[in-house]
């Protein structure tokens, strides 16, 4: 029997890059003793209220059907903190609630290019991102943060892979997995290219809430018509596994994508849309917890790391991620995974997944709780000085 074209094209180019990860959560079911800092899943509690007013609504019958788009009130609200982050007057209109961030860069995509056109996207960047842009049938084309350069956008190398064909530059900010916030002069100048070549500029900024005063520069005010933002409480609220997402964006944008997810999600649950009302109204609190945890498990990270001969922690600017430089090993960054998962049981995720620039690197989340992390830079360190580098 044969299958659409399309499976090839959703099974992207990273999907290897969570074998290990699977492994070591299966090992870690099993009970034994496994590290998992593989994945961007904060070692914090989702806030009671939160939790409070979904089960409220759960008991008060709150499991029928509900607007596609979400309920008016959860996207005013939306509406009203993308304004505070980003200074862009939007309204609810603007605004549809998805299952998550990575939904809703799957349906930006599926409507803002299609089979023939081209799609930037800036390196380094997230596995799933080649699928969820190519499953329209778009090719994406990969625009280069150097490792040299910090992993800052080379606005010249952005500039020379824009053709007649380019629909949209996707972008992270802050990044996963460097970490990097976009200044606003790197901003200005996607911006100016945006313009002159009519492109779209998606800008998924769900680590926002971690960077400094919980938000980062912005092109959306700017540029209203041709900026989509998308953004979810699954790390600002350590919520991941609530898939409480959004797009904010040009009107015209949102009415399509309703149309795509009437077909897609009809929809999604009431007591969740309410529990994210919730977790708006709370959101000063609860991003600045999780902006204090996140700094000081990354403090406490680079100390236990310091020193280490033939490894280099890169500072991130926000978020819950380090890259470390392993070049000096001697080992690639999918055999350092490897091997220090064989050796130690620690699970970090192969830089290489993310793109060129950082096939030296791994990926390390510090936002575990304190012991596992002491545990790990133990491994770690004992993992390394076992290789032996001149």
């Amino acid at each position: 029997m044969r299958f659409s074209g399309l499976v090839e094209r959703i099974a992207g180019e990273g999907a290897n890059a969570w074998e290990i990860h699977s492994e070591a959560k299966s090992a870690l079911d099993r009970g034994e003793d496994v590290i998992v800092l593989s994945v961007g899943d904060p070692d914090l509690d989702t806030p009671a209220s939160v939790l409070e007013r979904a089960i409220e609504r759960l008991r008060a019958g709150d499991t029928h059907y509900t607007p596609a788009p979400g309920r008016q009130r959860l996207r005013e609200a939306i509406a009203a903190a993308h304004h505070a982050r980003t200074g862009q007057s939007v309204d609810a209109s603007n605004v549809i609630f998805l299952a998550g961030a990575q939904n809703a860069l799957f349906t930006a995509s599926l409507c803002l290019a299609g089979r023939g056109d081209e799609v930037i996207a800036l390196e380094p960047l997230y596995p799933t991102y080649p699928a969820a842009i190519e499953v329209s049938g778009a090719r994406m084309v990969r625009a280069r943060a150097p490792a040299a350069q910090g992993f800052r956008p080379d606005l010249p190398a952005l500039e020379s892979v824009i053709t007649p064909r380019t629909r949209a530059i996707f972008f992270a900010t802050p990044n996963n997995p460097s970490g990097v916030i976009l200044n606003e002069a790197e901003l200005a100048g996607i911006g100016e290219l945006a313009r002159r070549h009519s492109l779209w500029v998606v800008a998924d900024e769900v680590y926002a809430g971690l960077a400094p005063g919980g938000r980062v520069p912005s092109l959306a005010a700017s540029m209203p018509e041709q900026v989509v933002t998308i953004s979810s409480l699954s790390k600002s609220h350590a919520m991941p596994g609530w898939r409480a997402g959004w797009l904010v964006g040009p009107r015209q944008l949102v009415a399509h994508v309703e149309s795509l997810v009437v077909c897609m999600l009809y929809g999604l649950p009431g007591f969740i849309q309410e529990a994210a009302l919730t977790a708006l109204q709370i959101a000063p609190a609860a991003e600045q917890r999780i902006r204090e945890f996140c700094a000081a498990r990354r403090d406490f990270l680079l100390a236990g790391l310091a020193g280490v001969k033939g490894i280099r922690c890169c500072i991130p600017d926000a978020g819950m991620f380090t890259l470390i430089d392993v070049r000096e090993t001697g080992l690639s960054g999918h055999e350092f995974v490897r091997e220090l998962y064989r050796a130690e049981r620690v699970s970090v995720l192969d830089g290489g997944a993310f793109g060129e620039e950082t096939g030296g690197f791994v990926r390390l989340c510090f936002a575990t709780d304190e012991a596992a992390l002491r545990e790990a830079c133990i491994r770690i360190r004992r993992f390394v000085a076992s290789l032996k580098i001149p």
